[in-house]
């Protein structure tokens, strides 16, 4: 069977969709997981069983569900909306849902209204009608939105509808004394071998773990990837080329076009627009029309800028129906369907069809599966309301995953809206100017605070039920069992101790043999019994400068297979359960991960890449555990001493405690007793009642007081250190100097203010230096020059000094992190530019991307102008020019030059 069968599933509907009725009815995602890189053979068959009952209800007239809940706020006399049979204001040419109508009711009464709802479910239509309803009365209204492409999007939307209409953002300012203002809110800174494919979500919304399980086991059979094959990998797409080109050539076959291809990293984004390059998605007309208004937006740039390999680049893709988006992209060029996971933030640009070409990112700490949260988001996308019956959402699968972590991501639920809420220096000193408002006032009323008082029902509810249950569990002979557990926990303690020593290289590496048992364990979990089967060396350069040797352990570790991902990293891994089938798999360990060493050392077959050899050693663990049962002493260690020769005394001391405190325990009358088992075990569980009702209660307490006012007195206690404010807390010269910057460090700057670093640099180094506070990028660039590098050695003088005074406090910071945030990557950047050079030229200087700088010295413009307004607070006419002189030399060419969509509205050309 060919792969353009996989989509036959559907029946004619998507073939003849566009002659169909539109109908507005809920959208049904069929989550489809499907092996890309073989040809779909004997697919018929598998598949008749899966789809019967989706053939059976597509027969049927779909019904169309919905589901409303209406909220109002505490002590609020709730009054019926008057449903009007006129509502005049604006007229929609479809008919309105329920929740639509009620939200209109509500705001033609005058109410507020807060209307929440899931991605494309209508949502702008009472925005819509509020719009039409304040110019009918005329009245101001203001739309906002999270970001700023978003706020360009509404604009021309909204220019389509209203007549005076202005858009004010970080960029751009269009009209501001329009009735209409469109505003960005401010921000504080997200297999080879298969042959068929799977329903795992039904549209009853059940997980269908049986199809999920026939799904992994085809990609488990046809996929047999070796250790050697998975070290280095970063959990990113593999896929080829060709089976992504199959997947979006199949889709436009079966007409269901438009689809949006998101993928984690900027620069596969790009790859992967690049390899579907050869598809022609569009006509002769087509390509007239994006090539006009592609040429039309780019007049604006100076002939060079037009040659920038990002422009030259992009046409031809455009051209052929296909975009890209992230973040690195140039601003003017911005407008997408291949998209980073940001795309789907907010921007109103629905598809038929969502692929996703991984299940894994990178968040900047870790490689993880998606959240359930970012599924949601951007699987949100597939199915255009009135327009499709379905959204169609296909995940590309790099290897197998559990069906836990699956369906976590497919069904799970969205992520809180939680508070992110954080103190900062700017905030306390601009409370200190407010008379009659202190900090502590604003933390009470925040809405931070209020989600901590929110939850202290539960959380009271919880620690009295634990301490009924610590009540009503009697535990005999209690005082005794008490004596043997601190005995115990005495002894757990020694041991620790000693496997610091134990594990140093000098005393462990010569035990570190091929065939080794080693018991591993992290800070989290217990993995029990590996083989090892290799060591290494590594240096790692620490902060003292001196050059560290660091031991790895390439251990066969048993590990749950829902955890492995194709990368052997222990924080991601997990044990296999009681009663799950292991996966055993080669895992890079440090020392301090190795909590026992065996005596025992066993075989293991030279080549361990097929799953039989790794599966033999599996058996070869399990026959060693049943040899050595836990309850005969289990598996045999090497004795420190006698084996291993560690001689240090107090090593020798602690261990001639555990001995002698073993001996005590072996004396007591309790663990003679024949049910001190059963005694243990509920005086364990009694234990382990009090540690969680101790952290309840502690919860309850941290719930009670204000989280952030420990924070606050530390803060107020650098800002009267450094002479911002005085013991009373009224705000000195520095103090308010420091209130006119907000978009960088502010401590740091105005310390560099009153300093002088400033004075005697020119406009351009002022410029360069100021770079470092607002370049987010990290790029292995060459080494700075000395003229920068004497810089950037004068910005970090001054930074210890405040990293100092902030640990004098007992605030948290590491000194090294502090001095790393100050990043100088753009510094020979924005010192060409501000000299006149070409953005073709800066661009040759680094490896950062196009969009990125674009980002980076708009940033640094708007830190330019609040420098000024500082300079300007402190008296100093001189330097308050130069700032503003560097914004002027700035302000040029490509760089801020307005988006391809505001230019083409403001200059009438659409």
């Amino acid at each position: 069977m060919e792969e353009r069968d996989i989509f036959d599933i559907f029946g004619d509907e998507f073939e003849n969709h566009s002659t169909k009725k539109k109908r507005r009815m809920e959208d049904v995602e069929e989550q489809i997981i499907t092996d890309n890189e073989s040809r779909a053979r004997d697919l018929l068959n598998q598949l008749e069983k899966a789809v019967a009952e989706i053939e059976d209800d597509e027969a049927e007239e779909p019904e169309i569900v919905e589901s409303e809940i209406v909220a109002v706020p505490p002590n609020h006399t709730y009054v019926p909306p008057e449903r009007r049979i006129s509502q005049d204001a604006l007229k929609f040419p479809f008919p309105l849902d329920g929740f639509q109508q009620e939200a209109i009711a509500c705001v033609e009464d005058g109410q507020s209204v807060l209307v929440s709802a899931h991605t494309s479910s209508g949502k702008t239509v009472v925005a819509l009608y509020a719009i039409s309803l304040a110019f009918r009365e005329r009245q101001r209204v203001v739309y906002t939105s999270p970001i700023k492409a978003l706020s360009n999007q509404k604009y021309r939307e909204l220019c389509q509808k209203f007549l005076d209409v202005g858009l004010l953002t970080g960029d751009v300012t269009i009209n501001p004394s329009g009735n209409c203002l469109v505003m960005t809110t401010e921000h504080y800174i997200y297999p080879a071998g298969g042959d068929g494919i799977y329903l795992v979500l039904n549209k009853d919304d059940e997980f269908m773990e049986n199809c999920f399980h026939r799904a992994m086991k085809t990609i488990d059979k046809g996929t047999s990837l070796t250790s050697a094959d998975m070290r280095g990998r970063k959990g990113g797409v593999v896929q080829t080329g060709s089976a992504l080109h199959k997947l979006i050539r199949l889709i436009m076959e079966k007409n269901l076009s438009p689809v949006i291809v998101f993928s984690f990293s900027r620069k596969e984004c790009e790859v992967q627009a690049m390899e579907i390059s050869s598809l022609d998605l569009t006509d002769s007309r087509e390509k007239f029309l994006i090539q006009d208004i592609f040429h039309n937006a780019i007049a604006l740039l100076s002939e060079e800028d037009r040659k920038l390999p990002q422009i030259e680049s992009l046409l031809p893709i455009l051209r052929n129906g296909i975009g890209i988006h992230h973040s690195g992209l140039l601003p003017i060029i911005k407008e997408a369907l291949f998209a980073t996971e940001t795309f789907s933030m907010g921007l109103n640009m629905p598809a038929k069809t969502v692929l996703f070409t991984a299940v894994r990112k990178f968040d900047g700490k870790v490689h993880r599966w998606l959240s359930s949260g970012e599924y949601i988001q951007m699987s949100g996308r597939a199915g255009r309301r009135g327009l499709d019956l379905r959204g169609v959402v296909i995940l590309m699968l790099e290897s197998s995953i559990g069906a836990d972590v699956a369906k976590n991501i497919i069904k799970g639920e969205a992520d809180p809206l939680n508070s992110e809420f954080r103190l900062t220096y700017n905030m306390v000193l601009n409370l200190f100017r407010v008379e009659g408002i202190n900090p502590e006032f604003m933390l009470e009323r925040s809405f931070f605070q209020f989600q901590k008082y929110s939850t202290m029902p539960a959380l009271y509810e919880k620690a009295e039920k634990i301490r009924i249950e610590v009540e009503n569990l009697i535990v005999p002979k209690e005082n005794k069992l008490l004596e043997y557990w601190n005995v115990k926990k005495d002894i757990e303690c020694l041991q620790e101790k000693m496997l610091a020593y134990i594990s140093k290289p000098n005393y462990i590496a010569p035990f570190l043999m091929p065939g080794r048992l080693l018991h591993i364990r992290t800070q989290r979990d217990v993995f029990g019994w590996g083989v090892l089967i290799n060591f290494r060396r590594l240096y790692c350069r620490r902060r003292n400068l001196e050059v560290n040797p660091e031991f790895v352990v390439d251990v066969l570790l048993p590990v749950s297979p829902a955890s492995y991902t194709g990368r052997g990293d222990i924080e991601c891994l997990r044990p296999a359960v009681p009663g799950q089938k292991a996966k055993i798999e080669t895992v890079p360990i440090l020392l301090h991960c190795i909590s026992k060493i065996s005596s025992i050392r066993v075989r293991y077959p030279h080549d361990l890449r097929s799953d039989d050899s790794r599966n033999s050693v599996l058996n070869t663990l399990t026959e060693v555990k049943r040899r050595f049962p836990e309850s005969k002493g289990g598996i045999p260690l090497l004795d420190p001493i006698a084996d291993m020769n560690i001689n240090d005394e107090k090593f020798i001391e602690m261990h001639n405690q555990v001995q002698l405190l073993k001996t005590s325990i072996d004396e007591m009358d309790i663990t003679k007793d024949p049910l001190f088992k059963d005694y243990l075990e509920k005086f364990e569980e009694k234990q382990q009642l009090l540690n969680k009702l101790t952290e309840a209660n502690e919860n309850l307490r941290n719930t009670r007081n204000l989280i952030h006012l420990d924070e606050l007195h530390r803060r107020k206690r650098v800002l009267r250190a450094l002479g911002y404010a005085n013991k009373q807390d009224v705000i000195t010269l520095k103090g308010r100097v420091a209130c006119e910057i907000s978009v960088a460090d502010e401590l740091l700057l105005t310390e560099m203010l009153f300093e002088g670093v400033f004075n005697e640099l020119s406009t351009e180094k002022c410029a360069s230096l100021l770079s470092c506070f607002v370049c987010q990028e990290k790029v292995e660039s060459a080494e700075l020059p000395p003229e920068f590098r004497d810089l950037l050695n004068s910005l970090h003088k001054i930074a210890k000094r405040i990293a100092q005074a902030t640990l004098e406090a007992n605030l948290e910071i590491d000194e090294t992190d502090y001095l790393q945030s100050f990043k100088p990557y753009m510094m020979q950047v924005v010192h060409a530019w501000c000299l006149g050079e070409s953005f073709f030229k800066i661009t040759g200087m680094t490896t950062i991307f196009e969009g990125s700088i674009i980002r980076c010295i708009r940033r640094l413009e708007e830190l330019l102008r609040e420098m000024a307004s500082a300079a300007r607070a402190m008296g100093n006419e001189d330097l308050e020019t130069k700032f503003n002189d560097a914004c002027s030399c700035m302000k040029r060419d490509i760089i801020f030059a307005a988006t391809s969509l505001i230019a083409m509205i403001a200059n009438k050309l659409i």
